[in-house]
């Protein structure tokens, strides 16, 4: 039987999602991202759950996309990207709107949808050597679905930075940007993450930590369905594009790309 790729583990309130695909720098496919969607509902669902940790196996976060997934993508019908932008979106909102608090602990790059993935927690541990970058515009993408969580953490000038340069940033420019909460050396995290999350656990009434974060949600996100339905769209038509298969290809071919 196949290892699962994602693992779950529940001890003293705590939920740690980790994903389990080291040799692959934890790269997102749709076998992943299902796994990981399941994952978080169960812990929703979980009554021995009020706090859920995302991390990592092995030396990355996550590298983005996977390369055999990438290959997919080229032979997708306009349909079938529509179906996987759905899928990434419903990733992203159950994370979002977890009725847990999320905290993601990098303790390796978070790359494109790697680094979506952390936007997209409540709270974000990272370590010095953490880097981070919204990549998509180098290989033909668009980072549309992460842009609409982005802009409500940090400026639009900022924004318009990451986004369009797609430029790899540090742990500590990712703090002065709004997108994470905490750099942590790598040697104290996991203990550092854990304390934090008990501390909430045990300080902090689960029904106002609920509400707080529904309260947040609503009054930040107040237009977010529309702008993801908008996202959606946009990175199925992207996909069907010449400078998408261009990039792709060379991409995978690891050749330069000359836009």
């Amino acid at each position: 039987m196949a290892e699962s790729l994602v693992l779950y583990y529940v001890e003293e309130r705590i939920c740690e999602i980790t994903l389990n695909r080291a040799d692959k720098k934890n790269a997102l496919n749709p076998e992943l991202v299902n796994q990981l969607k399941k994952a978080i509902q169960q812990a929703n669902d979980d009554e021995r759950v009020k706090v859920i940790i995302l991390k990592a196996n092995g030396d990355c976060f996550s590298a983005g996309a996977d390369l055999a997934y990438l290959q997919q993508l080229q032979q997708n019908t306009f349909e079938d990207n529509l179906v996987d932008s759905e899928n990434l979106k419903a990733l992203f909102t159950a994370i979002n709107y977890s009725d847990k608090t999320v905290i993601a602990q990098v303790e390796g790059h978070a790359i494109a949808g790697g680094c979506g993935l952390a936007t997209v927690c409540d709270l974000v541990f990272a370590v010095p050597e953490a880097k981070f970058g919204y990549t998509e515009v180098k290989l033909g993408f668009v980072p549309a679905i992460v842009a609409c969580f982005l802009m409500q953490k940090t400026s639009l000038t900022i924004a318009k930075k990451l986004l369009l340069t797609g430029e790899l940033f540090s742990a500590e420019e990712a703090l002065q940007y709004n997108l994470i909460t905490y750099v942590t050396k790598s040697d104290e995290i996991n203990q550092t993450v854990r304390n934090f999350a008990l501390d909430l656990c045990n300080n902090s009434s689960v029904n106002s930590l609920q509400k707080t974060k529904k309260l947040i949600n609503e009054i930040a996100y107040n237009n977010l369905n529309a702008n993801l339905n908008y996202a959606v769209k946009l990175n199925a038509e992207v996909r069907q594009s010449d400078d998408f298969n261009k990039g792709i290809t060379a991409f995978l071919n690891k050749q330069k790309i000359k836009w």
